[in-house]
């Protein structure tokens, strides 16, 4: 949520501000601002609720400068509006921050403030930045900002101007990204590397604790309390075309279409046809300590927590390990066990969600085994787990995620499947997995195809004013993601159920206005959930099925390839990407940027 972006250097700062903003806006935000250090004028401010074209359209004409930082805000304190969009500035205009993240204790610090006879402005925790470092005594804006964060309960990501110091940025990190950007005689800062891209690839990506001064012509890095760290830039692997639309109308339709191509990449090089198995070198765990293992548990958020259960199923049937999906948040505040005879998983496509990585902590300060499936090298969840699976998914700008829930549930199966070879699963079973591995990108491709077909059925399905999934074991994650993405993309309400659950009270709801959306793989259930079907048509129900043939209790049929029963969901998901996509374009839905929702949720 939010965005930092940040400039020092030669150039002029405003127009490279703007396009940062821009390359974060698919982060989630309702205001957006600037703040330039002038040439001679000290800082000047500009804000503006909505998007940043908003705030492009109110900058004057006279706003030059070469060093400055912007912010999109995505309102936690305070509504959306002018005041409380960042940066937040002290009244002699003389510092301003922008910050992602929570002050917990601001309440507190603006009573003190208050009674100190500061005159606060907005409603924002923020803004008592800015008056923190504006009050501090330290002689360096270093010193200050240490100072300030010393009094500060809760987790930032703040870049920080001050108009005594104007050759420097001062930035800092405790559970919300901050990245820097290494260039030719200039430095950039942001808290995603989207903004960073078109302009350098050199990154160097700050812990949390820690802090950077970057001017035009260096960097250095240091802990809260001073001391010198030392880090060392990486390179980024995306480049800057890798966020642009590619001929598409929306980043979802662009990012349904590469699956095909990005779970080719999930695959590559990673499979072991002389063992029948796969190399996940990035584990770190040896056969012995892989045998070991006599439980397996996933955590993740949202569609990261649906692919968690698609793993753990197939953790379970392919390698006989007991494994289950739990949600982040829940598991980090609920005191559970933790048994050192498991391997937790957690599951993240930026690896930075904040509930995700509160629970990786408190798992690693009581002594377990944590192994990271995320998409972005070098987030916080890859640097805290002692080892994981990158997924290759590629940049993903829509916030509802299509390819890289696709590429997680990938990855998983070759989880499962290197430790089922370990195992007691069988070399013919093994050969049998990949074979199905090795099909799906053509699957896949087969299935996107058929969008024409989908397009009509979203159009049919449109005006429905509720709607209901259904799935048994395999198909049930599947119905909770595709339910998760109708209601993000269209804002039609969905509910997902087991399919053995609907006699248990939600066939109250099933009536012709609450269509179902039924996933029928064809599997030892499939006679079971056809008795699901007929229970849902004596109640004049209308059916959708997902399905491997024609079903003729239903009233349409997506019909999709077959693969290996154990990865027949990875495909049965995709047809309902494409349906909750042309619902919501049929529904006139911002569909790239949903109401009320942030791609990378960095606050509890």
């Amino acid at each position: 949520m939010c965005g930092i972006v940040g400039y020092i250097g030669k150039r002029d700062v405003a127009p490279l501000l703007l396009e940062g903003l821009q390359r974060l806006e698919y982060r989630g935000y309702d205001s957006a601002g600037i703040a330039v250090q002038t040439r001679g004028s000290g800082l000047k401010s500009v804000k503006a609720k909505g998007r940043v074209r908003d705030l492009e359209a109110k900058l004057p004409k006279r706003f030059a400068g070469t060093t400055g930082i912007a912010h999109t805000r995505w309102a936690t304190h305070g509504a959306p509006n002018d005041v409380n969009a960042h940066p937040h500035l002290d009244p002699d205009g003389k510092v301003a921050v922008v910050h992602n993240g929570i002050i917990d204790n601001a309440s507190d610090l603006r009573a003190k403030l208050a009674a100190d006879g500061v005159e606060l402005v907005s409603d924002t925790d923020t803004e008592v930045l800015a008056h923190l470092v504006a009050r501090a005594q330290a002689g360096t804006l270093e010193g200050r900002v240490q100072e300030a964060l010393r009094h500060i309960d809760g987790t930032y990501g703040i870049a920080v101007l001050h108009a005594d110091f104007p050759d420097r940025i001062v930035v800092a990190r405790n559970g919300s990204p901050v990245l820097l950007g290494i260039g030719e005689h200039e430095m950039l800062v942001a808290s995603d590397v989207a903004a960073l891209v078109s302009h350098t690839r050199q990154v160097v990506t700050l812990n949390d604790g820690e802090m950077a001064t970057i001017k035009a012509d260096d960097y250095r890095t240091y802990t809260t309390e001073g001391s010198r760290t030392s880090t060392s830039p990486e390179t980024v692997e995306w480049a800057a075309e890798s966020y642009d639309m590619g001929g598409h109308d929306t980043y979802m339709h662009k990012e349904i279409s590469e699956q095909a191509d990005s779970v080719d990449r999930v695959l590559r090089g990673r499979i072991d046809d002389r063992f029948a198995t796969v190399h996940l070198g990035g584990l770190n765990m040896d056969a012995r300590e892989a045998r070991g293992v006599r439980r397996v548990k996933i955590l993740g958020c949202g569609s990261a927590y649906h692919a968690g259960m698609i793993g753990a199923q197939l953790i379970e049937e392919v390698a006989r390990i007991p494994a289950d999906a739990e949600p982040a948040s829940e598991f980090r505040y609920r005191n559970a066990v933790v048994d050192p005879d498991c391997l937790y998983i957690a599951v993240s496509q930026s690896g930075e969600t904040y509930d995700t990585l509160a629970a990786v902590q408190e798992l690693k300060r009581k002594g377990a085994r944590v192994l990271g499936v995320v998409n972005v090298v070098g987030s916080a969840i890859a640097r805290e787990t002692d080892g994981g699976v990158y997924v290759h998914a590629g940049p993903e700008v829509c916030v509802v995620s299509t390819k890289c829930f696709t590429n997680t549930a990938v990855a998983f199966a070759l989880l499962a499947l290197h430790l089922g070879r370990i195992r007691d699963l069988s070399v013919a079973d093994g050969k049998r997995l990949i074979a199905g591995l090795r099909r799906l990108p053509e699957q896949i491709a087969e299935i996107l195809d058929g969008e024409e077909a989908i397009r009509r059925l979203a159009a049919e399905y449109a005006q429905a004013r509720s709607m209901m999934f259904v799935g048994r074991v395999r198909g049930y994650p599947v119905a909770r993601e595709a339910s998760l993405k109708l209601k993000e993309v269209s804002y039609i309400h969905a509910e997902a159920y087991p399919a053995s659950e609907l006699k248990h009270g939600p066939l109250a709801l099933i009536e012709p206005a609450v269509p179902t959306v039924a996933i029928l793989p064809d599997d030892e259930l499939l006679e079971k959930n056809r008795a699901t079907l007929e229970e849902i048509k004596a109640r004049h129900g209308r059916i959708l099925a997902v399905a491997h043939a024609e079903q003729e209790k239903a009233d349409h049929t997506i019909v999709v390839p077959r693969n290996e029963v154990e990865l027949d969901p990875i495909l049965m998901g995709l047809p309902l990407q494409l349906l909750a996509y042309h619902t919501a374009l049929c529904l006139d839905r911002d569909i790239d940027k949903p109401r009320n929702l942030a791609k990378s949720v960095t606050v509890e």
